[in-house]
């Protein structure tokens, strides 16, 4: 008999390329969509409608999105790079303030991992002060491996120093550019399911060989953020594009 779909189903991504891949779970998954489509071609004689239609050069993409920010999932299945222990990060905001006594510097706490300044911000007047490569004026700073140099005019002001530092937690990847054509290729597994009387029903699509074309990532001021990734299928070395299984015959 026919069995029912309910809810996100379940979605994983395995490399295909690289032997020994670990396989990717897409979490708190929202939705997949699969489309499979294909042209037409008409034939067609002295009369309007077409005396034969064959299918043409046929398609299938898919677009996964997830609330869980994967680094695996967008660097193995999208950028095709290893991932790294550590990570750059940043301190947004870290108080501090300019001494009131020579040499008018101020360290960050992470000065020794110090990656990239990202601006300072007067703690009682909300304004930036502006960088520059040398001798600050009022209102003005200098910076070098996380210590910030001001002016005497601005003695015992309060500070806000963002800036990017690199920590051993953590992990990041780094993407090259790769050439034309190089990709990493993965197959995708999904699972749908719907618990009906007399038992779970269940649907399992797997698609051979499959290669990301998009992976987005949108903030939102008052929300979760969901990535996105967009893919398309193709056939495997042995010619197969898909297997989907049913719990049940029809």
């Amino acid at each position: 008999m026919a069995i029912y779909s309910f809810g996100s189903g379940t979605l994983w991504g395995v490399r295909s390329d690289t032997a020994n891949a670990t396989p990717i779970k897409f979490g708190t998954l929202h939705d997949v969509n699969l489309e499979f489509s294909a042209t037409a071609k008409q034939l067609f004689g002295q009369y309007q409608f077409p005396v034969a239609v064959a299918r043409g050069t046929s398609k299938i993409t898919g677009k996964a999105k997830f609330a869980q920010v994967q680094g695996r999932a967008f660097a193995e299945l999208f950028f095709g790079s290893a991932l790294q222990s550590g990570q750059v990060t940043t301190a947004n905001a870290e108080a501090a303030s300019v001494p009131a006594a020579a040499p008018y510097t101020a360290s960050v706490i992470h000065a020794a991992d110090f990656v990239q300044d990202l601006g300072v911000v007067n703690a009682a007047t909300g304004l930036p002060f502006t960088k520059v490569a040398s001798s600050p004026a009022q209102g003005e700073y200098v910076t070098a491996d996380g210590v910030y140099g001001f002016n005497v005019v601005d003695a015992g002001a309060g500070l806000l120093i963002s800036y990017g530092y690199s920590a051993s937690s953590g992990q990041k990847m780094v993407v090259s550019n790769q050439l034309l054509g190089v990709q990493p290729v993965f197959q995708v597994a999904l699972e749908t399911n719907y618990s009906a009387p007399g038992g779970l029903k269940k649907a399992v699509l797997t698609l051979n060989a499959c290669v990301s074309n998009k992976l987005a990532f949108a903030t939102k001021q008052d929300d979760f953020s969901i990535p996105e990734m967009d893919f398309e299928a193709f056939a495997d070395a042995a010619n197969n594009v898909l297997t989907w299984s049913f719990s049940e015959a029809s």
